[in-house]
């Protein structure tokens, strides 16, 4: 299922200013091996919020090659620190050659292992979380995230629509993860949080 009519994402999509030559790169090599970025439509938004809460310190859940955290590189304060995380380390690797192409290497600090167990080892508070992990554990995700974002700090969940699947029938444990998140984001007294209908859906909570 669509979650934006293709010819409004078409349209949304063809007002994109071209992107710096290391996000190219980083789009084409995602396309050419099927690997699941945020893409230019979110990464803008990545960048706009990390400027309107001025980060300075953020946690990724879920990097994979680094394209989120070079979005949020052109949103944050110069002494930011953005901590993102992957279970690979070939990830981990070619991340750090996108990032030392962007001159962005002072600002990462990248993990491998275990994005929710990394999690438990900080304390934060942080400014900004983004949680992309595997869609099973984003209800674990939420309850780790939230007690370590400062009051303003914002969680931002990527694939909360997950092609429309969220109004189906199939129930596979990744659709229940994602509804069971959902159901969490908006009943909890402690964010306060909002769906975009952008790309596959994006949740922004923040914390009250």
């Amino acid at each position: 299922m669509e979650i934006i009519n293709p010819e409004i994402d078409h349209y949304l999509k063809g007002l994109l200013p071209n992107r710096d030559s290391v996000l190219q790169q980083m789009e084409t090599y995602g396309n050419e091996k099927n690997f699941p970025i945020i893409g230019p439509l979110v990464g803008r938004l990545l960048l706009q919020l990390a400027s309107l809460t001025e980060a300075k310190k953020i946690f990724e859940l879920g990097s994979g090659f680094g394209y989120s955290a070079l979005w949020f590189s052109k949103g944050v304060q110069q002494d930011a620190k953005i901590i993102c995380t992957d279970g690979s380390p070939e990830n981990a690797a070619m991340a750090q050659g996108f990032f030392k192409q962007a001159g962005i290497e002072r600002l990462v600090d990248f993990r491998v292992g275990d994005a929710l167990s990394l999690l438990d080892n900080e304390l934060g508070p942080f400014d900004i979380i983004l949680n992309d992990i595997d869609k099973h554990e984003y209800p674990q995700a939420f309850r780790k995230a939230v007690p370590r974002l400062r009051k303003g700090g914002l969680l931002i969940t990527d694939n909360v629509l997950w092609s429309g699947k969220v109004v189906g029938n199939d129930r596979d444990p990744e659709t229940k993860g994602i509804l069971e998140f959902n159901q969490l984001a908006y009943q909890s007294q402690d964010v306060h949080t909002v769906i975009i209908p952008l790309r596959h859906g994006v949740a922004v909570s923040m914390k009250l």
